[in-house]
């Protein structure tokens, strides 16, 4: 079980030798209380926004859909080109936070009504600099004049962020399937709990520890915070970002 807002708020209350909060007094705290639940879920979201890429954003647990990779599918329409990257999304308050655009995958297996052989393929990031300069103008009068579409390459991101396009238009249903990381919230009741391991809580209690010394003008103190703070990031990152071997492999064939 992951570690609660309460729990959090009451560990940073105990190192000020603050009186700590229950779950019946927490939402209606008051003075160095409410600081301290501020602090805290400001701590958490200088973490959670640090990288958008974190592994526990995830939208969902990647090869679900074996043997492809990704968490996210979706089923394209016959002469559609542009489609919403969180299509139950109103707005970018609840869109994903990142998508990786360099692994989006587009097949017809699992596609109803399709049988082998299949299509498969990686497609190709294209800017949208790219994309208006070389192939905008004449997919476009295809689309309008005779209606030729084919089998999309390359995928494209609007410029807002919000859609993906799929380069030649789509001429049938095929599934996308690519890989999200979802926005994250900040904490609201005592019992949310934070989306990362609990083992390094630490590096939040750090992060509000120097917010709160700042607070009380402990500058020597707050530096001592950040310090810890910083150290703890860094070993964040190593450990849930950089986890490939650290190996160099030569790969080319040795003709003796």
């Amino acid at each position: 079980m992951a570690t609660t807002f309460l729990q959090l708020t009451n560990e940073l209350l105990r190192e000020l030798n603050e009186v700590a909060l229950t779950s019946a007094t927490f939402a209606n705290a008051i003075g160095i209380q409410q600081h301290a639940k501020d602090l805290i879920n400001r701590s958490y979201l200088d973490i959670v926004t640090e990288e958008p890429k974190w592994p526990f954003l995830a939208t969902a647990e990647s090869g679900a859909s074996d043997p492809t990779f990704g968490n996210v599918s979706q089923e394209t329409v016959a002469g559609t080109r542009w489609y919403e990257l969180k299509p139950a999304s109103s707005s970018l308050t609840t869109d994903y936070g990142a998508v990786e655009f360099e692994n989006f995958y587009l097949t017809t297996v699992g596609v109803s009504g399709e049988s082998a052989p299949f299509v498969a393929r990686n497609l190709r990031y294209t800017t949208i600099e790219e994309w208006k300069d070389f192939y905008r103008i004449s997919e476009n009068l295809d689309d309008a004049d005779t209606q030729k579409f084919g089998v999309p390459s390359r995928v494209i991101r609007s410029s807002d962020g919000r859609t993906f396009g799929l380069s030649p238009i789509p001429d049938k249903v095929y599934k996308v399937i690519y890989f999200a990381y979802d926005l994250p919230t900040e904490l609201s009741a005592h019992g949310d709990e934070i989306v990362f391991p609990d083992v390094y809580r630490t590096v939040l209690i750090a992060r509000a520890r120097y917010f709160m010394h700042q607070f009380k003008e402990n500058s020597q103190a707050a530096a001592f915070a950040l310090e810890d703070y910083k150290r703890g990031l860094k070993l964040m990152k190593l450990r849930l970002m950089s986890p490939d071997p650290g190996y160099i492999k030569d790969d080319r064939v040795r003709y003796v």
